[in-house]
């Protein structure tokens, strides 16, 4: 077993086990560990390993006594409980079909390293030194990969006309993601829409998302917010969040005229 990949059916049986022990519900753990009820359902079928601080804090809110810890150490390793990035990027590596919706800035499967540079020199609290900035491009530029893979993904997004506009890095480094922009959509599998500002109908109103399918046609959902992401695997939630991506898509413009679009803005700047 690959830490951080897939789960373990013990630790999360003895998660069970503790947390209904204690009287709580998942989502009631979940609210401790900054986990949706969905997550901890996962964990707790195997689905997936504990990241964050789920083993602490679980261990210590739901009286196990050092139990969970131990079992974590065995199964897991020290390097079980990964980032949350980390997490997705795992799934996003083995994704058959991955849809995007982004509404602040060029996903990051998108992103050229000028554009993904700035977007890391502009984060703060905490301020990256420029050695982690450098880090996180060159990770950042390896899932271009996405695009070369074989068998070829399905790859879809919808971007918030303002992605177009924010130049981040300054204008030549927008003008240069936008080409790059152009460049992807132009791949077979991939197609990129736009959704424009005069829309009058919207259906992403709570923010971005990512939707993801398995070989096997499972699917899945992840969502980020500033203290971190969380994966969706649960009905009527994951439902729901695809239901919304695909009215999106009707919503936005189709691929050509989002390319046209894409064209006028680069050509402006």
């Amino acid at each position: 077993m690959h830490s951080g990949e897939r789960g373990s059916e013990s630790f999360g049986a003895l998660l069970r086990f503790y947390r209904e022990r204690a009287g709580m519900t998942q989502e009631g753990l979940g609210k401790h560990v900054g986990y949706s009820k969905s997550q901890v359902a996962m964990v707790e079928r195997g689905e997936r390993s504990p990241k964050g601080q789920l083993v602490e804090i679980a261990d210590q809110v739901l009286g196990a006594q050092g139990a969970l810890l131990v079992l974590a150490e065995k199964e897991f390793g020290s390097g079980g409980l990964r980032p949350w990035t980390e997490d997705y990027l795992a799934e996003e590596k083995k994704a058959t079909a991955l849809h995007v919706y982004q509404t602040h800035l060029i996903p990051g499967s998108l992103q050229t390293e000028q554009y993904a540079r700035a977007v890391y020199t502009c984060n703060r609290c905490p301020t990256l030194d420029d050695d982690e900035i450098e880090r996180r491009v060159a990770s950042r530029w390896e899932r271009q990969q996405l695009f070369q893979r074989k068998p070829a993904p399905s790859v879809s997004y919808v971007l918030e006309e303002t992605t177009l506009t924010r130049p981040l890095g300054g204008e030549a480094a927008l003008k240069e993601q936008l080409h790059h922009i152009l460049a992807i959509g132009e791949l077979r599998h991939v197609e990129i829409q736009v959704m424009p500002h005069r829309r009058q109908a919207h259906a992403g109103l709570n923010g971005p998302m990512i939707l993801l399918e398995t070989a096997e046609r499972h699917q899945l959902a992840y969502v980020e917010g500033p203290s971190g992401g969380y994966f969706i695997s649960e009905q009527p939630d994951l439902g729901d969040l695809f239901g919304k991506y695909g009215i999106l898509r009707a919503q936005a413009l189709d691929p050509d005229e989002s390319a046209k679009l894409i064209e006028k803005v680069a050509q402006e700047l």
